[in-house]
């Protein structure tokens, strides 16, 4: 792979993570992780300047406005990022720097809180506007309906300027972070990752009610603009919000020197693990606002601010036990049960410890003091063992010869890790099996909790996929027994049940639970076959002809297809009148044959998915990526780099109108 090629790769890279955790609130990787990715492109592109774009992600500001809670609204002053520096060596070269450059500046060092920022404006006192940092330069989401259920938004300043605008950080205290996962838990709906992903949903609540009910907290960093009243410094304008009422930065610090300064970045982090929510760095500001405006601005980044990010967190607790399960398909997987710590703003007390392996590659005994992180700040995992702290007599572990549920010896798959039960009527497969079928992913089946499907398991009623369907003749009994509930608890399952005959047939394989095919590649499967039953007959080179479907993959289901027993249950979910087929989508011509289209933005009228179902119904392709085989790009409202990349390789872009005069 050429320089190019790889300088590309990453900023790809970047963009996609990037949009992950601006705009879907729901980050693959860890901070850190993201960080190292950009410091390799920006090392790249300073040895190759010739190859950096006006849509790199070092110039470009990260995240894009999105229509959710509120309309867009320009900003009148960007919320630019902040330079992320990494050791003391950056702290101490950037302080000095400092020193030469401005006449004895003081410098405030101060939490970087790890949540969304949010521009507050105010008109003779009054707040008027609440607006998210958007794309950072141009426009932001209007949230003000919601900013004015948060508790330490002043809705009036007690001495009404004709105007200021004051920047914050919306995030969520650890204690209103628990108690909101608490709450799912009970409902049964998905738990937030951490505090920062929580917040950034939350402030984005089409209904303010939930914004309430969440507890959002605010501190302000920063004064961007004002009109009827000046401030010589930073601090100044801090001394003066809190007499307002304002919240501001806690504990912040002056500081004149770069020993002064990294001191109290120590300190800092000494106490990070105190605090009633996260931090995930440390803010380093220029004080006078005149030193300020002499710095100025990069297109992304104030010249007058840095921040020191953290390195992941990691801390050491002692292994209580090891939990083993039984999965969907009889695979055994280890748990690893610790005592209870706080790991990037969560209380975490299990991790996944894989196969026996990966348990006797760590040397991993119950009563060891372990290290435990979080991979991408979401899943903890185990880093090490502290050996130095290891007891004498400890037991080495391992996986029991016989399945914890029933009793039948396991066996250890060739040529993997895996160590399984090979008893097909094992409660727990079944289980896993059921929950697999009825969950959000396959069948979706509402209402369907995995409380209910040990229930029916345990009583009988449920013996294998198709019994689910058959339930509705046990409606009498059901509602007497108290299994569901009453009567319109159980009627309102059963409807559900009903109405998932007519899912898609790609969601029915979905459920199936075949190793190796999840949705996508269950919907590319459908997307080649006409029905289960076709797929049922099909051969392992036919398979391999499916996009996304390798050898293994096609294995695994010509496996699944001449088991007598999911023969049976097949045949059975096809007479309980569970749909099979694939819909015919009538394809008016091949006008779009050969040519491959991307489609970015919003689109106002047709929307992308009907964009795209209308593209590949004439013989199109669409692509996620624009390179140069793309053809046409399809571009709406906010189409952003894609519309950048179009145009630099001199690709014909397309409105949503011009689409449709093509077809006619």
């Amino acid at each position: 792979m050429n320089v190019e090629d790889r300088i590309n790769r990453c900023r790809d890279l970047i963009k996609y993570h990037s949009d992950r955790y601006y705009n879907q609130d729901d980050p693959e990787i860890s901070d850190y992780e993201y960080d190292q990715l950009m410091l390799t492109l920006k090392k790249m592109e300073k040895e190759h300047p010739e190859l950096v774009t006006l849509d790199s992600p070092t110039i470009v500001v990260g995240g894009s406005a999105k229509r959710k809670a509120g309309v867009l609204v320009k900003h009148n002053v960007p919320m630019l990022s902040l330079q992320d520096v990494f050791t003391k060596e950056d702290i101490y070269s950037y302080v000095n720097r400092m020193i030469e450059e401005l006449d004895d500046p003081t410098f405030v060092v101060e939490h970087k809180i790890d949540g969304l920022s949010m521009g507050l404006r105010y008109v003779d006192g009054k707040l008027t506007v609440a607006v998210t940092r958007g794309d950072g330069i141009i426009q932001g989401e209007d949230v003000t309906e919601n900013a004015k259920v948060i508790k330490d938004v002043i809705k009036q300043l007690k001495d009404p300027i004709p105007y200021i605008e004051i920047r914050g950080e919306v995030y969520m205290a650890t204690a209103a972070f628990d108690k909101v996962n608490q709450q799912q838990e009970i409902l049964e709906k998905k738990i937030f990752a951490n505090p920062r992903n929580c917040a950034a949903g939350t402030l984005r609540q089409l209904d303010s009610k939930i914004t309430k009910e969440r507890e959002l907290s605010l501190f302000i960093f920063n004064v961007q603009d004002t009109k009827g009243i000046e401030f010589k410094t930073h601090t100044q304008s801090y001394e003066w919000l809190k007499k307002q009422g304002v919240k501001v930065i806690e504990n912040y610090v002056k500081c004149k020197t770069a020993d002064e300064v990294w001191n109290t970045i120590i300190a800092i982090g000494e106490q990070r693990g105190n605090l009633a929510y996260d931090i995930d760095g440390v803010v380093i500001k220029i004080d006078n606002l005149e030193d300020r405006k002499k710095l100025g601005n990069t297109s992304k980044v104030p010249k007058w601010a840095i921040a020191y990010k953290f390195p992941p967190e990691e801390k050491e607790t002692k292994l209580i036990d090891i939990e083993v399960s039984v999965g969907r398909t009889g695979r055994i997987t280890p748990t690893a049960i610790f005592e209870p710590i706080r790991l990037c703003g969560t209380s975490v007390s299990r991790a996944i410890l894989h196969n026996q392996d990966f348990i006797d590659d760590l040397d991993i005994r119950i009563g060891d003091i372990i290290v435990v992180y979080k991979s991408g700040e979401i899943i903890p995992k185990i880093k090490s063992v502290v050996k130095e702290k290891r007891i004498e007599g400890l037991k080495e572990f391992k996986i029991p010869e016989i399945c914890p549920v029933c009793g039948t010896p396991t066996v250890r798959v060739k040529d993997t890790a895996d160590i399984k039960c090979v008893n097909p009527n094992c409660l727990a497969q079944l289980e896993r099996r059921i929950i697999n079928f009825v969950g959000r992913t396959a069948m979706d089946i509402k209402g369907f909790g995995s409380t209910y499907v040990k229930e029916l398991i345990r009583l009988k009623y449920i013996k294998d996929i198709a019994d689910i369907y058959s339930l509705s003749n046990y409606r009498s009994e059901l509602i007497e027994q108290g299994v569901i509930g009453k009567g319109r608890n159980t009627d309102k399952l059963l409807e559900a049940i009903e109405k998932s005959k007519g899912n898609e047939a790609h969601l029915l394989l979905t459920g199936l639970g075949i190793p190796n095919i999840g949705k996508v590649a269950a919907k590319s499967i459908m997307k080649h076959y006409r029905s289960i039953e076709d797929l049922q007959n099909t051969s392992l080179e036919e398979l391999q002809d499916v996009s996304d479907i390798g050898e293994i993959s096609g294995l695994c289901i010509l496996k699944f297809f001449e088991d007598d027993k999911n023969k049976e249950v097949i045949r059975r979910l096809k007479d309980y009148g569970v749909n099979m087929a694939v819909e015919e989508v009538s394809k008016g011509d091949d006008k779009f044959d050969g040519l491959t289209f991307v489609v970015t933005g919003t689109l106002a009228t047709i929307g992308r998915s009907e964009a795209t179902e209308m593209i590949e119904s004439h013989g199109g392709k669409v692509s996620g990526s624009v390179s140069k085989k793309t053809n046409y790009v399809l571009a709406g409202e906010n189409a952003g780099s894609k519309l950048i990349k179009a145009e630099e390789l001199g690709i014909t872009v397309i409105s949503e109108e011009e689409l449709v005069n093509m077809l006619k």
